[in-house]
């Protein structure tokens, strides 16, 4: 039975729908508890979020069931909901502009929430306040582990990685991807193309680490090393969110990390988040990944 359920959230009126639909099935996590999720980490969240435009993966029928991407604002969109058009760089719906939302409040947080919106994928650049794009300001590094490595490997490339950037006077910080791997973000100062210096320090740790490490994307070669994805700074290209849910079989959270949980990881459920667990760090913590 789809039961609505109108709402006031900042002065905002909202329908919720399904809120007992569960999209978690293995923890039996329902709809009301992603909306929950995410009402109560937005204060966290929302920084991460703000003024860069959105890509959503939806599951309406949960994590075991059809998804979709989605980048355009979907019609029925309140208008108070900040959208903003842009050009449509590699659209492979021969699109010229897509109309992004800008998640930059609580109000439009909960409504994507109710769209079963689990993840969500922002770029490392925001837009300006009339909407134009501005330059990068995040670098970032996906760490993806090829089997048998595991996310323990990955916090080991990421301490030598840490160090690498840290003589480039650029801090890293760390979060899990809340799958398999993790990611180092860093405070971009644009003193070169971002994606040209993120590749050539993958390259670097390849040469110097050729057991640990691969900057290719060829699968033949990853086998037991971590990728270090620097094309992830591609500005087409969009990384999940700091405290983004992910569709695993369990609400798991791309968390951000203490580094001496990094340091001390043995083994790959010491890394593992969810979102009672992320709630709780958050408690104790705040937020980790506030920038440097």
């Amino acid at each position: 039975m789809n039961k609505k359920v109108p709402v006031r959230v900042d002065g905002r009126e909202l329908v919720l729908s399904n809120l007992d639909k569960v999209l978690y099935p293995a923890a039996g996590f329902a709809k009301a508890e992603v909306i929950d999720y995410y009402s109560r980490v937005a204060p966290v969240l929302l920084p991460h979020l703000a003024g860069r435009p959105l890509t959503v993966k939806r599951y309406p029928n949960g994590v075991d069931g059809p998804s979709f991407f989605e980048k355009n604002a979907p019609e029925h969109t309140p208008g108070w909901v900040r959208r903003v058009r842009l050009p449509a760089v590699g659209s492979t719906k021969n699109r010229e502009t897509i109309d992004y939302a800008v998640v930059d409040d609580l109000p439009t947080l909960v409504y994507y929430a109710n769209l079963a919106a689990l993840e969500l994928h922002v770029p490392q650049w925001r837009v300006s306040a009339d909407g134009e794009a501005l330059p990068p300001d995040t670098l970032v590094f996906d760490l993806d582990p090829g089997a048998p490595a595991t996310v323990v490997e990955c916090c080991r490339v990421a301490v030598t990685l840490r160090e690498v950037l840290r003589a480039d006077g650029l801090t890293a910080r760390p979060k899990t991807s809340g799958s398999k791997g993790m990611q180092l973000y860093a405070a971009w100062d644009g003193r070169e193309e971002a994606s040209v210096y993120a590749k050539r320090l993958a390259q670097l740790l390849e040469k110097e680490h050729p057991e640990q490490v691969v900057s290719v994307m060829t699968k033949k070669a990853r086998p037991g090393k971590v990728l270090i994805d620097w094309s992830q700074n591609n500005p087409a290209k969009t990384t999940v969110a700091p405290y983004s849910l992910r569709a695993r079989h369990h609400p798991t959270v791309s968390t951000p990390l203490l580094w001496k949980e990094v340091e001390s990881c043995e083994h790959p459920d010491d890394l593992i988040f969810t979102a009672p667990d992320v709630l709780a760090r958050v408690e104790e913590h705040g937020d980790l990944f506030g920038q440097a």
